[in-house]
This record gives structure tokens, C-alpha cells and sequence, in this order.
């Protein structure tokens, strides 16, 4: 299947060829070039300090113990009555015991009485308990007559009360390295009173526009020029997978100026080079990423985005995206994404996906993994894609369908599972 696109690839630039531009090499399937991609990438190490209130979506670089209980005193689950609770055992619905109130206590209050025999002391819920008591009559069980308490219901001792430590006992690991930080995750290390943690450093990635017809958001453009879409979907997609993006400078067409910026960016934790839609310009790209370094695959067999590179220097994982803004996108995320994901330490995203018939037949290229952008209105998937350049074809759509290599055609109606966006 490959070798038969190599030749349409050589079909559709053959004119070109005898100028010296050289056609895509044979293109490797959808599974070996992510597998290549995920076996190139290795894990952030750098960590760093950070506040609690910085501290959701990132990833914990130690062990939490807990220097305290949780909570740290036994206290009142229920709003009612502490008691002795064989006080309360001869009670019933015609029969209740009588206590006398000797205080009321309100939440962050201490009692200064102590509960003997006979007696009772007015809690909310989260009130320390009082001294003597050892157990909670809920308010709804009693009737209040001034300080006179009738009980209807007996209680057992600790009954509707949290024991010192019953959350979170101190001297336990309540929090694993490599645990990503919840809401409810930074609660416990609120509750013990924790106010920075040490989490691994998000990655920084280098995002490099090339291409001649590239205009830097914010000037005039020219004629036959386009403004640079590519590095503000990437950057978006960095940022929702736990990376911190850098711009740079749109790289100028010559092999010198894609090395030195190569070169500048290893500063970085991951390079993403977008552009070289062109075959010259793909060219150039591979020269530049092989004269410094290794080329691991040029071309994946998919559908939009054949052109797609990777390659490590210096230990640097770079990927070259396809420049088209449609193919660039859809390949963000089945490529890019796995791979930011995996050195920031985040978990895989979990994609959610509903199961929907298509709205109308679509005919795929055989031989070529098929991601198609599509809507889904009234309860059907409908095909969004334009062509690569139309990026409404991504903005439009709520997410993808993907087509199998040895799939030709999806026929009207056949159920089909979208991954949303």
C-alpha cells in the first residue's frame, strides 16, 4: 500500500522533481510513527515550588505525608445534643429521657462545661466535642423546653461523632508522586495545613513558523500572503496539555536559518516546527533536522498531514507538522498531544466519544489512517472538512472520526464513534 503512494507522491511531483526538489519517501504507518514518537520522548525531571493556588492540573514531584490529624480533635457530626450516651439508653418514642442543658456551643467554639450524668451541651456539626460526652443525640431525636432536653432515641457511644484522625491519620502518605492535582487533592493538602508543594516543571516548547507567505499576526498582508494560524492553535493545544509555548520569530527559507534556530531552540524541552508545506520547503526542514541530528521518520501515512516529521538532536525531540492549518490542528492532536502529555507527566487524555451515524457517504485515499474533522447535528456525525488550508474546518467541528488504512469507504447512516474535541 505504502510503496503504491510513494508513487502517487512521486506522480503529483514529478514535474517538480527534475528542479532537484526530492518527493516524500515511503510514508510508515499511522502505529509505527507513534510508536517512534512516544519511544522518543522522555519524562520532565526539572521540578519546582509551587503555591497551592497554582497548584491545580499540575503534577506532584514527592510524596505528601501528613504532619497532623484530620481533623485534629473529635467533633460533632450532626447538629444536636452531646451526651453520655448510657444516659440515653433507657429512651424511647413514649418514653424520653430528660437531660439538662448546661450550654450551647456554636462551630470554632470550645465548651467550658463537662458533660455529666444527666446533663447536655448544645453542638453543631464540626464543634469540638465537650468534655465527658461521648456521643451526639441529632436535634431531630429531642424536643428543647428551655433548658429542659427531652430525648426519643438512645445512642451508642461515638455514635454521630468524626474521632481525631478519622480523615487523614498523622504520620500516613496521603498523596503519591506523579499524582496530578485535583481540586479535591489540593483540599487535602489544605487540610493539613500545607500551603506550597514541589511538582514537576511544566515543558517549555518551542513553536517555529516557517514559510515565506507567513505574516506575523498584526501587519499589513500583501498579496498571496497568510497570516500565521499555526502557532496560535499550537500554542493552545501546549497550553491545555500542561506546556508553556514560546513563539518564535517565522524562520526565514534557507537551510542556515532553520539550523541556527534549531539550534537556539534546544534551549527547550520539545520543538515543534510548523510550516514546509511546500515540498521544498519539507526538504529543507529534513536537511536541517539531519544535519544536526537524526531524522526518525518523514511522512506518515494519514490523512490530512502526510508530511509529518521526527527527528532527535541532541536528545531534543522535534516534530515537524504538516503547514497547512487543518492537517497542522488534527495532527496537534493525535500526535502532538500524546507527546506533551507524556513529558509533562499528565495522564493520557481520556478522549470521550459518542457513537453516531454518518450524515452522508465519505470516500477515504486506501492506505492512508483518515482523521475527519465533523460536527455533530441532530444526532449525526457531518463531515466539517474543507480542505487543509480552511482551519473553519477545525473551528467548526466538535470533533473527529477516524477512518482505517484498509478502509476505502463509510457508507450514509453506518455508525461511526466521534472523538469530541
Amino acid at each position: 500500500m505504502e510503496r503504491h503512494h510513494h508513487h502517487d507522491e512521486c506522480c503529483e511531483q514529478g514535474a517538480k522533481t527534475g528542479s532537484g526538489m526530492k518527493p516524500l519517501k515511503a510514508l510508515i504507518s499511522l502505529e509505527e510513527g507513534f510508536k517512534i514518537l512516544m519511544e522518543s520522548v522522555r519524562p520532565i525531571e526539572r521540578r519546582e515550588v509551587i503555591g497551592l493556588l497554582q497548584a491545580r492540573g499540575r503534577v506532584l514531584a514527592q510524596d505528601v505525608k501528613a504532619g497532623m490529624d484530620v481533623p485534629p480533635f473529635p467533633r460533632a457530626a450532626m447538629d444536636g445534643y452531646a451526651v453520655l450516651a448510657q444516659d440515653t439508653f433507657p429512651a424511647g418514642t413514649f418514653h424520653p429521657v430528660t437531660l439538662d442543658r448546661v450550654e450551647t456551643i456554636h462551630a470554632g467554639e470550645i465548651a467550658k462545661a463537662r458533660v455529666d450524668n444527666g446533663m447536655c451541651i448544645q453542638v453543631a456539626t464540626g464543634c469540638p466535642m465537650p468534655e465527658g460526652a461521648d456521643a451526639v443525640v441529632m436535634v431531630e431525636d429531642t424536643e428543647a423546653e428551655g433548658k429542659t432536653i427531652r430525648v426519643y432515641k438512645p445512642v451508642y457511644p461515638r455514635q454521630n461523632v468524626s474521632p481525631q484522625g478519622e480523615d487523614i491519620e498523622s504520620g500516613t502518605i496521603i498523596l503519591r508522586e506523579g499524582m496530578l492535582l485535583t481540586p479535591g487533592r489540593i483540599g487535602v493538602l489544605a487540610a493539613l495545613g500545607i500551603q506550597e508543594v514541589e511538582a514537576y516543571a511544566k515543558p517549555r516548547v518551542a513553536v517555529i513558523p516557517s514559510g515565506n507567505e507567513i505574516v506575523p499576526l498584526g501587519e499589513p498582508l500583501a498579496l498571496g500572503r497568510i497570516y500565521d494560524v499555526n502557532s496560535y492553535t499550537l500554542s493552545a493545544l501546549i497550553e491545555e496539555n500542561g506546556g508553556v509555548p514560546m513563539i518564535f520569530p517565522t524562520v526565514a527559507d534557507e537551510l542556515e536559518a532553520v539550523k541556527s534556530t534549531i539550534q537556539e531552540a534546544l534551549a527547550y524541552d520539545l520543538i515543534v516546527l510548523s510550516g514546509g508545506s511546500s515540498v521544498g520547503e519539507r526538504d529543507m526542514m529534513v536537511a536541517a533536522v539531519e544535519s544536526l541530528g537524526e531524522v526518525k521518520f518523514h511522512g506518515i501515512a494519514v490523512k490530512p498531514g502526510k508530511p509529518t516529521l521526527c527527528g532527535l538532536v541532541k536528545g531534543r525531540l522535534i516534530i515537524g507538522m504538516p503547514g497547512y492549518p487543518t492537517s497542522c490542528l488534527t495532527n496537534g492532536y493525535g500526535f502532538l498531544v500524546p507527546v506533551l502529555r507524556k513529558l509533562a507527566r499528565l495522564p493520557e487524555r481520556g478522549s470521550s466519544s459518542v457513537k453516531v451515524p454518518l450524515s452522508r457517504r465519505v470516500v477515504s485515499t486506501i492506505g492512508r489512517h483518515q482523521y475527519l474533522p465533523v460536527r455533530v447535528e441532530d444526532g449525526a456525525a457531518v463531515p466539517a472538512f474543507k480542505e487543509s488550508g480552511a482551519i473553519t474546518s477545525m473551528a467548526l467541528a466538535d470533533g473527529w472520526v477516524e477512518i482505517p488504512a484498509n478502509v476505502d469507504l463509510v457508507e450514509k447512516g453506518e455508525l461511526v464513534d466521534v472523538y469530541l474535541f
